[in-house]
Parts: structure tokens; sequence; C-alpha cells
């Protein structure tokens, strides 16, 4: 294994999220219909760490709410870097956040409260010593639809502020350089801002600056503007294809080359990202990045620059080994890009297709990959594109021997986001397709904690939604073994769905029907066989559908067969009769002539396994009353067969005794 545990306080903060019901109570607060938790031991104090866990994992399980949000009250939680993301908050809930000392605030996709709220709910304390903001793909528009982000302007000691994806336009910018004198790091991608001009005003302290995908009105202004933030260290102008949110400017994307062909403007650029950017050429960026020393980050995604041989080839003369870059040019550079695109889904999906390519011939563990993968993957759950190529990823990086030296608790998330993956997109053959590949392993089967019932519903599911043989043969043998292992009202609930049996029987029937004694068959009369185990609800849908004379038919197939084909399939088929036969108000479905003489013909079989369920099935079937019996014509010589069998039992058990 290459991963650590998982450490006990995380186990602990697992646990406390999952049982809040159990450790905590609720009580009614006035003013407000929200219900206010605490814990039943008065005497629990969680310290800055834990309380930061508690909530981030609250958040990460999909648990955050106004209610839970109550727990964290400043006389048993403490909580100075608050993390907040996409859940759905209102503005009473989050006045909890009032009586701490929040130092690092990030509310990210907040939309059932504005911005304006949020600094709103702050105190005094924090609204004087706050540091870092984020607001990524939250909201300024209040209830009358005006953007409001005068509030801002009450951070008086903020240095880094992150309004990405919002409606934060011109007239925020404004204010923000005039209100924030301390403002050092500003990103202002993807916004309505479409004049950057007033950034001028705080030239002389601006070290950061992010400007994905924003769009100006005046390209010309913007490269005479950025020229001028003479103290940047970190300047993102990187694009994509994909349309603006807010504006609609034919051409409002300033040219990358009159930046480049200004290489002494800029002198302290430690990172530069031009991603997207068309129209330079190798000469130009070559020259740039000559002129700057302190580079130690270019990025390059969705370009042809990172394909040049300064970038990648080390034998060349004119290689730069010291510089990390991101593109999709090698391993090192897609690596990058996953790791610092998470959230930009263009670039996400075209990392991961060109990184399938390179997993397919990968020998070794490869968890590194596999925790970028992830969080890709989680981020953009209803992204096709993106959820086919992770899927594919994650196949190639955890299947054979390369998965058996992955750790569980990585498996697991795979697992869990796969399973997802496959609730989004129920329809789609090929993502289903990958998730199936996935999941049918031993290793992942047998070892792997993740919800085993979720997982079977969704493979019953893709087995009736297509009718592809590979994919019918991965769907039942993951449901014979997880049949195996989820509770008894778990598998009643799965094999009592009519049209779940329905499609396993025509499944069996078509296989035996074209002579086919195969492994999907195999595979599916074993699923069967482990539903009806203590079900009988499922025994009855069995019968409904058809079953008992299907199933009669293949015994009568396969008693022509070789002995070993023959004993597996008869030993499953009889195994689930002997389920039916279990059950006492299915009994009279057995007590016909024609299978109790088929029955006692098994009973004959030099195969234990086989006459153990045939005698198994005759025993059940004795049990019942004369009354019953007496529309078998045959019932003297069935027993009779019965006891002879007993007695060789009996002989062959003497002289171990």
């Amino acid at each position: 294994m290459y991963d650590m545990p998982t450490s006990l306080q995380e186990c602990c903060i697992d646990f406390i999220s999952d049982h809040l019901q159990d450790l905590c109570t609720a009580s009614a607060t006035e003013n407000t219909s929200i219900k206010k938790l605490a814990f039943k031991d008065p005497d629990i104090f969680f310290h800055g760490e834990l309380s930061e866990q508690l909530l981030q994992t609250l958040c990460e399980k999909g648990k955050l709410t106004d209610e839970t949000l109550s727990l964290f009250d400043p006389n048993v939680t403490n909580l100075k870097r608050v993390s907040i993301r996409d859940a759905q908050l209102s503005a009473k809930g989050l006045r909890i956040l009032k009586s701490h000392k929040i130092s690092e605030l990030e509310i990210i996709g907040l939309r059932t409260a504005t911005v304006n709220d949020v600094i709103g709910c702050l105190g005094e304390w924090t609204l004087s010593n706050l540091k870092s903001l984020n607001v990524n793909n939250s909201t300024f528009v209040n209830s009358t639809k005006f953007c409001v982000v005068v509030s801002l302007s009450k951070l008086h000691n903020l240095q880094s502020l992150n309004v990405s994806n919002t409606e934060f336009n011109k007239h925020g910018l404004e204010i923000i350089v005039e209100d924030l004198p301390c403002l050092v790091n500003l990103d202002i991608s993807s916004t309505q801002i479409l004049d950057i001009s007033p950034l001028r005003k705080c030239k002389d302290r601006l070290k950061s600056l992010s400007m994905y995908n924003l769009v100006a009105s005046n390209q010309d202004d913007v490269v005479p503007v950025l020229c001028e933030l003479t103290k940047l260290v970190h300047l993102d102008v990187s694009e994509d294809s994909s349309m603006q949110p807010f504006v609609n400017v034919n051409s409002g994307k300033f040219a990358i080359i009159n930046l480049l062909l200004r290489p002494r403007c800029l002198p302290n650029l430690t990172s530069l990202d031009i991603s997207g950017k068309d129209g330079a050429n190798e000469d130009v960026l070559r020259e740039y990045v000559s002129c700057h020393s302190k580079l130690n980050f270019l990025g390059l995604a969705l370009t042809e620059y990172c394909e040049y041989s300064m970038f990648t080839n080390d034998q060349s003369p004119d290689f730069i080994g010291t510089m990390t870059v991101s593109g999709e040019a090698d391993e090192r550079q897609i690596m990058e890009a996953l790791r610092r695109y998470v959230s930009r889904c263009v670039y996400v999906q075209k990392s991961l297709y060109t990184l399938f390519r390179l997993t397919q011939v990968m020998l070794k563990p490869r968890e590194d990959i596999i925790k970028l993968v992830l969080p890709a993957m989680k981020s953009h759950p209803k992204q096709l594109g993106v959820q086919m190529a992770a899927t594919a990823c994650l196949y190639n990086l955890s299947k054979g021997e390369v998965g058996a030296k992955v750790h569980p608790a990585c498996l697991t998330r795979i697992v869990n986001l796969t399973l997802l993956a496959m609730e989004n997109f129920p329809n789609h053959q090929q993502l289903q397709k990958n998730a199936l590949l996935t999941l049918c392993s031993d290793r992942i089967l047998n070892d792997v904690t993740f919800d085993r019932y979720r997982c079977a519903k969704l493979v019953m599911e893709c087995l009736c939604q297509f009718n592809d043989p590979s994919m019918n043969r991965m769907s039942v043998a993951i449901c014979s073994i997880l049949a195996a292992k989820i509770s008894t009202d778990q598998t009643s609930s799965l094999g009592a769905k009519p049209r779940y049996m329905r499609k396993m029987l025509q499944l069996v029937k078509s296989k035996v029907e074209s002579n086919a004694i195969d492994i999907t068959l195999k595979f599916t009369l074993s699923a069967l066989w482990n539903l009806t185990d203590e079900s009988p609800a499922t025994c009855h849908v069995f019968l409904h559908e058809g079953g008992l004379e299907l199933f009669m038919t293949i015994l009568q197939t396969v008693s022509t067969m070789e002995v070993d084909v023959r004993t597996q399939v008869e030993t499953k088929i009889l195994g689930l009769l002997n389920n039916i036969a279990e059950v006492p108000t299915l009994r009279e479905y057995l007590m016909r002539d024609d299978f109790l003489m088929l029955s006692k013909q098994l009973l004959r079989a030099s195969q234990i396994d086989v006459s153990y369920f045939a005698a198994g099935i005759i025993s059940h079937l004795a049990s019942e009353s004369i009354q019953k019996w007496l529309v078998v014509s045959a019932k003297e010589d069935i027993l009779k067969e019965l006891d002879l069998k007993l007695d060789d039992a009996k002989i062959l058990i003497l002289p171990f005794q």
C-alpha cells in the first residue's frame, strides 16, 4: 500500500458527521424557524483544527444546512479559517459566524444568499481582521436584481479577494482599489469587468492578478495597464473557448503577442499563465522567458506552445528544466494542469483525454495521478466529457495487478465517484461500460468499503437498459457477488423488482436456447441464487415470471453435457429452488409430478452438491401435510428414494464417528 491509513481523528469526525441525530439535541430558537443543534455532552469543546475539519466534512457529505451550521456555537467551537462549498445556506443560518474571529473565509457556490448578506453576518473583529475572502461562483445580486458590492469596502485589512464567476463589475473594481489599501491578491476571472484601468490605482501594491476568461471592451488598453503593474509576481490571462456567462463581446480577448513583445515589462513575474492564448510563436516566447529569470511557472495548456522542445526535450540545448509548465505534451504537464485547473471544465476534459492514452501503458500503481483525477471528476459531475474521460482513466489506474497495490481508501473514492457518474448519466452506454469495467474487480467488490446496495441497484439498472454482451457479463458478475454481501432486506428489495427478475431470466433463456453455457449464464444463475436466499418476495417474483418452468428446461438440457458443466449449472439451479422450498407458502408451486421426478433423478447424482440440494428440496416438501401430497402420484417412490439416500449418507458418516 502506498497511502497512509485513515487517522483516528478523521474516523471520529466522520462518525460525528454521520450520527448528529444521536449526538445532538435540537431546540427551537427565537424569531426564526431554524432549529438550533447542540451536543448532548455539555462539556464538549472542539479546538480550531477540529472545528474546521468538522465543518469541512459536513460540507463534503452534503450535510451542511442552516440547522447543522448552528452547531458551531463559539462556546463549543472555534473557527478561524472557514471553507464552505456549494451549501444551501440562508443569511439567518450564516449569522452563527458573527461570534467567531475569522481570518480566512471561503464561501463558494452560494446562491441562496448574497455576498452582501455574508459580510453582514461577520462580527466586528472579523470585519477588521479578515485577510482572505473567496466568493467564487456566488452572487452579488440581491432580491431587487441589483448588484451590490459596496459591503466589500468594510474589509479594510483584506489582502486577498477572489470574486471569480460572479457579477462583479467595473464599479466594484473601482470601489475595492480605493477602499482596500492592503489588497495584494485579486482574482476577477469570468466577471463582468470590461475595463481593467482602475487597477492602475493599486499598481504599487498588487502582486497577484488572475483574469482568466475576462473580456475587455477595448483590447488595446489591456497590455498598457498590465505593464504598469510592476509589482506583479503572478499574472493569469488564460482563456478557453467556452461562452462568457455575462457578456457577448465578439472580439474582447486581447492578443497575447502584444504582451510577449514587451519582454522587459513585469520584471518580477514568477508565474505567468497564457493557457488558451493563440497567436504567439517559439522565438517570441523564448525571448520573453529569457528576460524573466525569476519565472518558475508558465501556463501553456490548450496551446501548441507546450510542445516546444524548450519545455519537453531535456536533450535540447534550450531546454528549461527549472520551470514548471502546464499543458498536454507530457505527463508532468498534464499533472500540473489537473492540479491547477480543477475548476475549469474545458481544461480538465482536455487533460484527462490526453492522460487516458498514457494510463493505458502504466504498469505501476499511480496514486499520485488518481488523486488528481478524483477532484477533477468531483468538480464536474454533470459534464459528460469530463466523466467519460475520468472513468476511463480510473479504470486503467485501478485494474488488475496495478489496482491490487492501490490503497483501499483510494479505491473507495474511485467507486463512489464512479457510482455518481452512473447516476448522472444512466442512458449513456459507453460511460456505463467504463463504470462496469472499474467495478468488475474482485479486489473492489470484496475488500473495499462502499454502498454495495446502491451499487447493485445501479448495475441492475444498467443491465436492464442495455443489451450489450460484455456489459451483461460484467453486470451479472457484479450482482452475483454483491447480492451475497448486502442485507436480507436489501436483497429482497432488489430481487423483488419484476423488471430486474424478468431481465435476468431472459438472459438465462437466451443463453440456453443458443446452447451457450458460458460464464455469463453461470454468473446470472449465481446472482439469482443469492437474490432468492431468505427472500420470500424474490422467490415469489421468480415463480411469477416463469422461472420454475425455465429452470426445469435447463436441467433437462444440461443433463447430457459433460460432468463439470452440468454440475455447476445443476448446483446453482437446485440451490435457488431449495430457497423456494424453504418458504412454506411457496412449496405448493413445487408439488408437481414433473418437478418431483426431476428432483428424484438428481437425488441419485454422484456429485454431492447436486444430490445435497435435491435432498434438501424433497425434505422440505416432505414436511408438508398429507393433503398437499395428494396431488403427487409418485409420493412413495420419491420418499423411498430419499430414505435410501439418507441411508447412504449414514454409511459415509459412520466411519468418521
